[in-house]
């Protein structure tokens, strides 16, 4: 049976590991039958296993990627996988990364739905009704489906050379509800989006669109707060 060459970073170096070549198999596959045949106290991350929660992220080659939906052949056409852990993050162990800093930066981009129709932020009575094929529904509807997995952030080269860079998943979140006819934050969400921070020092590389594994965009979405903080200023 063929034999899969497996490089994993563990700290400052990395570990080299064979693993039987299989078909179908993915490269969560793999780390997991390392963790279980090979080495127990490896480190990494994963739940659902079927591309629902992001969590086993992690960089395959060179590249960002959901490892349970990433099949072997179709990136390790040498027979060789290098693993490492995601990009601009902590790392905590191997393939474990710190998320906090990623949703850290939600928070700071202001990506809590906010109620305009409700005092001190309590849950409305009624339920607004928002027209599927209404603009605004429909940009809300675009980047809706990010499930925070952080590839995009892993991707981004502006998180990499400014670290304080709030990075696409923040900005699209905020670019949804600046759309959201029933939340009442956008003026300070606006704010709060814009600076050196913020969407302003986006280059428009478009990683994040790229390496998007739910095919968003967030460099759209960031686009798109740049125009409205650009009409806003002038309406003001």
């Amino acid at each position: 049976m063929a034999q899969l060459k497996v490089r994993i970073q563990r700290g400052d170096g990395m570990a080299e590991y064979g693993v039987a070549a299989r078909e179908n198999q993915t490269v969560l596959d793999v780390v997991t039958e390392i963790q279980r045949e090979q080495q127990p106290d490896l480190a990494y991350r994963f739940a659902c296993r079927v591309g629902m929660c992001g969590s086993c992220a992690m960089e395959v080659n060179g590249v960002a990627r959901w490892t349970c939906r990433t099949h072997v052949r179709k990136v390790a056409e040498d027979g060789t996988l290098t693993l490492r852990p995601l990009a601009n993050l902590p790392v905590i162990r191997d393939l474990a990364t710190d998320m906090t800093p990623f949703f850290d930066k939600w928070a700071r981009a202001r990506g809590q739905f906010q109620p305009k129709d409700a005092p001190n932020g309590a849950v409305p009575a009624e339920f607004a009704v928002v027209p599927p094929s209404s603009p605004k529904r429909q940009e809300a509807d675009a980047g809706i489906e990010c499930i925070g997995c952080g590839v995009c952030y892993a991707s981004c080269d502006v998180v990499s050379w400014n670290p304080d860079y709030l990075g696409p998943a923040a900005m699209n979140r905020a670019w949804t509800l600046v759309n959201d006819v029933r939340d009442g934050g956008r003026r300070e969400r606006l704010d709060a989006v814009a600076g050196d921070a913020g969407c302003h020092s986006c280059h428009s590389t478009q990683g994040c669109t790229e390496r998007c594994p739910k095919n968003l965009d967030p460099s759209s979405a960031i686009a798109g707060l740049k125009r409205s903080i650009f009409w806003g200023v002038l309406a003001r």
